[in-house]
């Protein structure tokens, strides 16, 4: 009934949203915020106030949380394919890599340089979403004042170029991906209608369990209170309270951290950041010194859990920082992203999940929720509770394939993973790369990207989950070299500006044609095209039932447990797939068991022919429900059955 209440006190403007924060009012008009010179209402304010008090009793006591029912998702005739661009780096043409080196000497990625060449030759590669990450505001150590945009402090930003998990204002984009700076939401805007007219669909990073210490946004739309602003900061927790706290003690920046390395200098690099109280870290520390390992560039956001109180759940009004996360995610759906990969989603209760996708899913239906999430015995529970559409699996299917791919698992693993999914696997996002995980063509991983073209067919093909590769993987970059404040690790980094080489070599000074790439990397792009244009749209891949033929054929003996076998079906199509992780080249036999054999609709009495979709090679001959299949070394292939 009653949206907004204006009120002016001592000359202050306060916007309060009676629907979205009557606790805060409460909280308010019970004295934690108002008060006069003098330290005692007049009786126009006391009129005032007793007026303000009623309209709290008849509006909140008359809302009831209404959570719309989540819409069934609509059923495609294609697999979700998803590549990730590290946007800043992605453009980028510049190759002098500087260790910190700034904007102007190491270069910077900009939205516009994703144009429609660009996203034609990822479309081409069979991909249906592309995740822009790092496209909402985080700390950067490069100076943008004259936009009126203040100086970071160099303390408690990550690299120069700064993580893109330090939100610094949910409302707006980083200034370093636009041209014109001012124009900056426009261009984002511009780059979500070209990925869109291009058939693809935009995945954006919301980072829900902590923001950026110096959180403020100045571009927050009117009205929008601000988060931590009408904190109690006098308490560790309230459940009102946005953030938690540590009275009497002051934020203190790790000792051995040296903002930019040494030698390089900054306004605002002087070892300290004004934070008093202080406030928790990222990562649950309540110290006020937390150590250079820890997520100190961070602060909590506090869902209305008392942490330190055995994790108590404060949930009953619903707390303020789940309405203003709410509001985010409408504000972006709103600007016409088709989802969102949710950093860190098992560290926010799962009753916040539960309570919020239903309502940003009634702004679009078909918004997609993924969760970075890395505990399996809570997967179901995100799901099934916290309506996720799909989660990370990374702690059992990645770290299974690696360890394949270096000899210390056994094939028949995967199928024990399967069953363990079962009911949910399609709901499992597979990868082999991302920001946070090593280069398969890193010294640290495999060495060789080809090593892991089995594990990435696993991966593709295993279920109707949806598969993700990130940029540059396509073409073996190795993500080598000492960047700065990451290191050199095996990974691309996400804290500083650099520019990647084997990924210049495809984007070939933006004509994006892979003109200098080896014809081995171009032989490797040309595997994933084929391999994710065929795991997008073949009907056994995106609907299909899975059997795994794997423990059968070992026990066989017709290969050893560096083999993976299974079938893919429907009743109009069959596939069959076979991925080694053998070193060397071999000659291996492959059955089908009668009772898979039955439900294949396989005669064995007949002989059927194998058509090598992913290489198109020669064809093979089923005979007796088996065939003989040359493998190469670290080969895969992906037969249908005619």
């Amino acid at each position: 009934m009653f949206k907004n209440i204006f009120l002016k006190v001592n000359e202050g403007d306060f916007w309060f949203s009676v629907r979205n924060n009557c606790n805060r009012l409460h909280e308010i008009l019970q004295g934690g915020i108002i008060a006069t010179t003098n330290h005692s209402l007049s009786f126009r304010m006391l009129r005032i106030t007793l007026i303000l008090v009623a309209i709290v009793v008849i509006s909140c006591g008359r809302q009831k949380e209404q959570i719309p029912a989540v819409p069934a998702m609509k059923t495609d005739s294609r697999k979700v394919i998803i590549y990730q661009v590290m946007t800043r780096l992605f453009g980028n043409k510049q190759t002098l890599n500087k260790p910190y080196g700034t904007l102007g000497e190491n270069g910077v990625g900009k939205f516009a340089d994703i144009n429609d060449k660009a996203l034609q030759a990822i479309k081409e590669m069979g991909i249906t979403h592309v995740w822009y990450t790092g496209v909402i505001e985080h700390g950067v150590i490069t100076d943008y004042t004259r936009y009126g945009i203040p100086l970071d402090d160099a303390d408690v930003v990550k690299g120069r170029a700064g993580s893109p998990y330090a939100i610094k204002d949910y409302y707006d984009v980083n200034p370093d991906l636009a041209n014109n700076i001012p124009d900056r939401m426009k261009e984002f805007e511009a780059l979500i209608e070209r990925t869109h007219k291009h058939g693809m669909s935009v995945l954006i990073d919301f980072v829900p369990n902590h923001v950026a210490r110096a959180y403020k946004s100045d571009a927050k739309p009117k009205g929008v209170i601000d988060l931590g602003e009408f904190d109690d900061n006098t308490v560790r927790f309230k459940p009102g309270n946005n953030f938690y706290y540590l009275p009497g003690q002051s934020f203190q920046v790790p000792a051995d951290y040296v903002a930019l390395g040494e030698g390089h200098e900054f306004p605002t690099k002087d070892g300290k950041f004004d934070e008093t109280p202080a406030k928790v870290t990222g990562n649950d520390q309540f110290t006020a010194t937390p150590g250079i390992d820890e997520w100190f560039e961070t602060i909590k956001l506090n869902y209305g859990v008392d942490i330190e109180n055995g994790r108590t759940k404060h949930f009953d009004p619903v707390p303020d920082t789940w309405v203003k996360m709410k509001d985010i995610l409408v504000y972006w759906a709103g600007k016409k992203v088709d989802g969102f990969r949710c950093d860190m989603a098992e560290m926010v209760p799962v009753e916040f999940w539960h309570w919020v996708i239903p309502q940003v899913k009634a702004v679009n239906p078909e918004i997609i929720f993924i969760a970075e999430i890395y505990n399996p015995d809570a997967y179901r529970n995100y799901i099934e509770q916290g309506r996720f559409d799909y989660l990370y699996d990374k702690v059992l299917l990645y770290d299974t394939l690696r360890l394949l791919i270096n000899k210390e698992r056994s094939t028949k693993d995967i199928a024990a993973i399967q069953q363990r999914l079962n009911g949910i696997n399609a709901n499992m996002l597979h990868f082999l790369e991302n920001h946070d995980e090593q280069r398969i063509a890193s010294r640290f991983f495999a060495g060789n990207p080809w090593k892991a073209a089995p594990a990435m067919v696993i991966s593709a093909t295993v279920d109707r989950g949806p598969v993700m590769i990130y940029f540059g993987q396509e073409v073996g970059e190795p993500g080598e070299g000492t960047e700065g404040f990451q290191g050199d690790d095996g990974r691309t980094t996400i804290f500083d500006y650099w520019g990647v080489p084997e990924h210049q070599k495809w984007m070939n000074g933006g004509a994006f044609d892979g003109a200098l790439l080896s014809e081995d990397q171009q032989r490797l792009r040309n595997f994933y095209s084929t391999l994710l244009t065929l795991s997008a749209k073949h009907e056994a891949i995106v609907e299909g039932e899975y059997e795994d033929i794997t423990a059968f054929n070992i026990e066989n003996k017709n290969f050893g447990d560096d083999v993976f076998a299974c079938v893919r079906y429907t009743s109009g199509k069959r596939l069959l797939i076979v991925a080694g992780f053998n070193a060397t080249p071999r000659k291996i036999n492959v059955s089908v068991p009668q009772e898979i054999a039955a439900k294949l609709s396989l005669d064995v009495g007949k002989t059927y022919s194998l058509k090598d979709m992913l290489w198109q090679g020669d064809e093979l001959t089923v005979i007796e429900n088996a065939v003989q299949v040359e493998l190469p070394a670290y080969g895969a292939f992906i037969f249908e059955i005619e």
